[in-house]
C-alpha cells in the first residue's frame, strides 16, 4: 500500500507567517539583501551549504514559492519541487534540461495538446530534438523506439483526454533498463496516482487545475531529486533560471492555502464522476471512465490507486458527432444550468469541453485518430457544486432533450 500523500504533506514542517500568523507571509521582494558581502558571490555560484535562509534574485529563488515546492515534493513523495508560471513551463523546461541539440524522446501517442505541439513541432524546428510517439501500452513497442539519443520516456498518468492510464511501474522498468529517466505528467491524478512510488523520475504538473482548484491563476511544477532541481536552476545552464518563467509568490500563497483541501475535493470529484460515469453507461452510453469495469485500464487503475481517492474527476462521453456534443453542452450550459463551456479542469463547477477542436486541436487528424479521439468526445471535469441528484437531473434532462431532437 502506497502512503497517502496527505500524511506526508502533514509531517513536514510548518511555514509560519513573519510574526508568527498561521499561514505562512508571502514575501514580495524581487531581490535579497545579505549579511556579509562574500555571500553574494558565493550565493552566483550555487554555494548555499550552511546559508539556510540566503536568497539571492526571486528568478532563481523566492521562500514564499519555496515553501509551495516543498509541500508539494512531499505531496509527490519526490526530494524537492519547484514551482514555475505554467504547466507547460514545467514540461518545456524539464524536456530542455534533459535534451540537446539532435536528442529524442519516446513519448506517449496520446497527449495534451500543448504538450504534442512542443514535442512534435517546437522542438524539431528549433533544437532538432525528435520524438517518436508510441502506445505506451504497447511494452515492446516503447522498447523498440528508444535509440541511442533518446533522453527520456514522457507520458501523462492519465492521458488527456482519453483517460488512458500509464503502466508507471513498467514504463519505469523499460527506461531505466536504458538508462533514462522516465517523466510523467500528473495534473489530471493529483493523490490518486503517486509516480514517484512506482519508477518516475520526474514528475510535472499544471497546478492550474485540481491543485489549485479555483480556476483563478496560472502555475506549474517540477518534482524531482535535489540534484535535478538544482540542475534547473544552475546559473549558467538551468532551464528554469535562463529562461525565467517564475512564479509570482502571490500564486504560491493563495494554492497553498488550498492544498490542504486537495483531498476533500478530489474524493468528491471522483464520487461524482464515477456516479455519472456509471449511470450514462447504464442509458447506453460510450463512456470513458478508468472506473468503469469496461475501460481498457481498469484493472491497471485499481491497482496503482490510492483507494481513498476514487477514479478521478474526469470522464468522457463520446456522442458520435461534434454537432450532438455541442448542441449537448450548449443546453446543458444555457438551458439546464449545468457546467459551463470551457477547457481546463478541475474547478468546482463542471467544465465541458470538445476535446478535438479545443485542447487538443493542436493534433492532426492523423494524430487525432492515433490517440482514438473523435469528434465527439466530450471531456467534462466533473464539479462539486449543488447536490449530485440535482446536477444528474439537469444532465438527464438535457439528454432526454437531445434524445427528442433527433441531432445528427
Amino acid at each position: 500500500m502506497i502512503k497517502d500523500p496527505i500524511e506526508s504533506l502533514a509531517s513536514i514542517d510548518r511555514e509560519f507567517g513573519e510574526h508568527g500568523g498561521v499561514n505562512m507571509s508571502i514575501e514580495a521582494s524581487t531581490t535579497f539583501t545579505v549579511m556579509e558581502p562574500d555571500t553574494m558571490p558565493a550565493l552566483f555560484e550555487g554555494d548555499t551549504e550552511g546559508r539556510e535562509g540566503c536568497y539571492l534574485y526571486g528568478r532563481h529563488f523566492n521562500p514564499t514559492v519555496f515553501a509551495l515546492g516543498r509541500e508539494l515534493a512531499a505531496l509527490e513523495g519526490t526530494e524537492a519541487a519547484y514551482c514555475t508560471a505554467s504547466g507547460m513551463a514545467a514540461i518545456s523546461a524539464v524536456l530542455l534540461q534533459l535534451c540537446s541539440v539532435g536528442d529524442h524522446i519516446v513519448a506517449s501517442d496520446t497527449l495534451y495538446g500543448g504538450t504534442y505541439a512542443f514535442l512534435n513541432d517546437y522542438l524539431p524546428l528549433k533544437s532538432g530534438v525528435t520524438t517518436t510517439f508510441v502506445d505506451l501500452a504497447d511494452a515492446d513497442a516503447v522498447a523498440a523506439a528508444i535509440t541511442a539519443r533518446t533522453k527520456l520516456v514522457y507520458a501523462e498518468s492519465m492521458s488527456n483526454p482519453t483517460l488512458r492510464v500509464a503502466d508507471i511501474p513498467g514504463l519505469a522498468n523499460i527506461a531505466h533498463g536504458k538508462s533514462i529517466p522516465l517523466v510523467i505528467d500528473n495534473t489530471f491524478s493529483p493523490l490518486l496516482i503517486r509516480p514517484s512510488a512506482m519508477g518516475a523520475d520526474i514528475v510535472v504538473h499544471s497546478l492550474t487545475k485540481f491543485i489549485n482548484g479555483a480556476s483563478d491563476v496560472i502555475a506549474g511544477a517540477v518534482c524531482a531529486s535535489r540534484d535535478f532541481i538544482r540542475e534547473l536552476m544552475d546559473l549558467r545552464t538551468g532551464s528554469l533560471m535562463i529562461l525565467g518563467p517564475t512564479m509570482d509568490p502571490v500564486t504560491a500563497s493563495k494554492i497553498s492555502l488550498r492544498i490542504p483541501h486537495l483531498a476533500l475535493r478530489v474524493a468528491e470529484h471522483s464520487r461524482r464522476a464515477e456516479v455519472f460515469a456509471s449511470r450514462l453507461a447504464d442509458r447506453g452510453y460510450k463512456v470513458v471512465y478508468p472506473g468503469l469495469a469496461q475501460h481498457p485500464d481498469h484493472e491497471l487503475m485499481a491497482k496503482i490507486r490510492s483507494n481513498r481517492y476514487g477514479y478521478g474527476g474526469l470522464f468522457c462521453l463520446d456522442m458520435g458527432s461534434t454537432n450532438r456534443a455541442n448542441h449537448l453542452m450548449d443546453l446543458l450550459q444555457n438551458k439546464y444550468g449545468f457546467g459551463y463551456m470551457a477547457v481546463s479542469l478541475g474547478y468546482s463547477e463542471t467544465l465541458m469541453s470538445c476535446s478535438a477542436s479545443s485542447t487538443s486541436s493542436e493534433l492532426n487528424q492523423q494524430a487525432l485518430e492515433t490517440a482514438g479521439i473523435t469528434p465527439g468526445l466530450l471531456r467534462i471535469s466533473i464539479g462539486y457544486t449543488g447536490s449530485l441528484e440535482q446536477r444528474w437531473r439537469q444532465f438527464e434532462s438535457a439528454l432526454n432533450e437531445l434524445e427528442v431532437s433527433k441531432v445528427a
